[in-house]
Formats: C-alpha cells, sequence, structure tokens
C-alpha cells in the first residue's frame, strides 16, 4: 500500500481512495420512507467525496448490497465497493461460515447483487474456526484467478492469522475493531503498517466515546465534534489507516467527512493517545 498524499492510499498497489471512507452496515429500513433516506445517504456521500464503501453479504441478508446498487449503479469511475463473506447473520448471532463452497457461493451472490463483473475487495468476515485457514484463503485466491475479485482482505484477524495468511497470497487489508477506547488491535495495526496493508477499523467511532472528557475538551477546544475528533485521531494515528464512518443520517455523514480537513495539534493527539490507552 502505497500513500500518495495525507488524504489518500492505495490499496493493493493500484486502487487510491480517499482515507475516509463509509460502512453502508447501517443502510436499509424497515419503510419505503426509510429506504429512501438510505438512498440518498449513499448518494450524498459518493457527492462528497466518498470513493470507498464497506458492505456485507451477511448485512439485511444481502439486501444492503442490493440497495448500494440500486442508489449508485451504474457506478462513478474510481468508486470502490467492498463487501465481505464468510459470515452469516439469521437473527442474533453471527456465525462464521468459512466453507469454500459457501464462499464461492456467496460471492457469485454479491457479484449478482452489486451488478458488477469484479468485486475489487473481497474480504473474508470472520475466520472459520471450523475449517483450515489455507482453504478459506485458497477459496479466495480461486476466485481472485477466475478474475470474480480483484484483492483479497481479512476481517477481525491476529498478526499471526495475518502472517498465515500472507504465506499464500497477498493480503490488500485487514478490517479490525478499533478505536479510541478499543485498541487491542495495536499490534496488528502496527503489523500492517510494517506491510504495507491497508487497515480497515469498524466502529470507529465508539459511542461512549462521544461523552468522554477528554475528546470532548479537546473537540470544544479545537471546534469541532466528538466524532471529528476521534476519526481525526485515527487518520493521524497511521497513514494505513482507512475509517469508516457509518450513519443513517445526512447530517452525521456530512459532520463526520469534516474530520478530513481537522489538524490536531501534537499536544492534542498525545492528549487522546494517552487517554485512550487507559481505556484499554
Amino acid at each position: 500500500m502505497t500513500m500518495t498524499n495525507h488524504a489518500t492510499l492505495t490499496l493493493g498497489g493500484e486502487l487510491t481512495v480517499n482515507r475516509l471512507g463509509f460502512g453502508a452496515m447501517r443502510l436499509g429500513g424497515a419503510t419505503a420512507a426509510e429506504r429512501a433516506e438510505s438512498i440518498r445517504i449513499a448518494r450524498r456521500a459518493v457527492e462528497l467525496g466518498v470513493d470507498f464503501l464497506d458492505t456485507a453479504d451477511s448485512y439485511d441478508l444481502g439486501l444492503n448490497e442490493e440497495l448500494l446498487a440500486e442508489a449508485l449503479h451504474p457506478y462513478p469511475r474510481g468508486l470502490v465497493i467492498a463487501t465481505k463473506g464468510g459470515q452469516c447473520h439469521p437473527g442474533d448471532d453471527w456465525i462464521p461460515l468459512g466453507r469454500p463452497e459457501y464462499l464461492r457461493q456467496q460471492a457469485e451472490l454479491s457479484l449478482r447483487r452489486l451488478r458488477i463483473p469484479q468485486i475489487e475487495l473481497y474480504q473474508l468476515h470472520r475466520i472459520d474456526p471450523l475449517v483450515p485457514l489455507a482453504d478459506q484463503i485458497g477459496a479466495l485466491t480461486r476466485l481472485r484467478e477466475e478474475g470474480k475479485i480483484r484483492h483479497i482482505g481479512l476481517s477481525e484477524v491476529s498478526v499471526a492469522q495475518l502472517r498465515e495468511a500472507e504465506t499464500i497470497t497477498p493480503i490488500a487489508s485487514v478490517q479490525n475493531l478499533y478505536n479510541l477506547e478499543q485498541r487491542r488491535s495495536e499490534p496488528v495495526l502496527e503489523y500492517c503498517e510494517r506491510r504495507g496493508v491497508a487497515f480497515i477499523p469498524w466502529l470507529p467511532i465508539k459511542p461512549s466515546t462521544r461523552s468522554d472528557g477528554v475528546v470532548a475538551a479537546v473537540a470544544a477546544e479545537v471546534g469541532a465534534t466528538p466524532a471529528q475528533v476521534a476519526l481525526a485521531w485515527l487518520l493521524r494515528r497511521s497513514p494505513v489507516v482507512l475509517p469508516i464512518p457509518g450513519t443513517s443520517s445526512r447530517r452525521h455523514l456530512e459532520e463526520n467527512l469534516a474530520a478530513l480537513t481537522l489538524s490536531l495539534s501534537d499536544q492534542d493527539y498525545d492528549r487522546l493517545d494517552s487517554a485512550s490507552r487507559k481505556h484499554d
């Protein structure tokens, strides 16, 4: 992964995107009005310069992918829609499913729902502990060889798992839980930085961060929202970080994207960093 400037990064050596993406998981809606608003939010995100969208086949049983296609197809040039397979969400439970035949089936369904000939970044949503990792990565490698996916990513992995996967095929990205209050994936981020692998923190804005004392104090001092401060800290934390804040509010979308213009002083960054390590 090569940085082109502070505001962009390049996935897999060739897909350059802006460093604030959008997580589409919260888009949807039980009513026609809610769905229409979700479509407007997706379109507004792209209008504001978002060119990296993250979804998954398990979000709303595939309807999330279909919504993005309805909102944005035909897609503007340079837009990257990353999706994930390897986990199902039939009710309240999230169940890893990494059998090779299942991964192939889900990738094919994602292609159909997104109306694209190739998935530019396909991420293994979770490693299935009941299936050898080599079999799961092997299935994605075969899909890439067939031209159905372009780059392979992983989600919620350890450094050891990432290293093992890299012995099989290049890994373009890792998507782990990471924010100001949850930094257990620090070793993974540090490894990604050394290896030039994009690190995509999911849940980049932890809800309680909005009222955290230090975050709120810095936000008040710099004239920003706590969420903007949390995102600005992530962007400065490492050049390989690609946050994907999600929302079902156009106002929050616009607030989040404004974090790209927020510069934290060394002192403010250090205050936030020190406070966040106490939480974890």
